[in-house]
């Protein structure tokens, strides 16, 4: 199980990535207003990569403390997340759609969302298994 969560954290991370990429390159926040505070912006890709290393640290080196740290990164990746993609899929194309914040395209925000919600569970079971181990 640990391995799979491996497996949906690294492809997640890829999609985000794909979709960090599109966002910057049609132009990232607009000049004054954005749906997406910066400190989300940042921080959710940048804490993802942080639990994933996190991750393979547990991987390694079969420590507890690296499946809680892990974790814990990752609940707050998760609730980042939650709000960039809540706050995407309120403003998409209405009257507060600005600039590339809603330029993500539907099927990569879906994929990315399906992805890291089966990392979070694969994470979550694994941290039960072993604190029961």
């Amino acid at each position: 199980m640990e391995f799979a969560a491996l497996g949906a954290w690294v492809v997640a991370s890829l999609g985000g990535g794909h979709l960090l990429v599109n966002w910057l390159a049609k132009g990232g926040p607009p000049a004054k207003v954005t749906r997406f505070p910066a400190l989300v912006v940042a921080g959710h890709p940048l804490l993802g990569i942080a639990g994933l290393a996190a991750w393979i640290a547990y991987l390694a080196t079969a420590r507890a403390a690296y499946v809680w740290l892990a974790f814990a990164v990752l609940l707050v990746v998760t609730f980042q997340g939650f709000m960039l993609f809540t706050r995407w899929l309120v403003g998409r194309g209405g009257r507060h759609a600005r600039g590339a914040d809603q330029r993500f395209p539907a099927a990569a925000v879906a994929v990315h969302a399906a992805v890291a919600a089966a990392t979070f569970v694969l994470v979550l079971l694994s941290v039960i298994e072993v604190t029961r181990g």
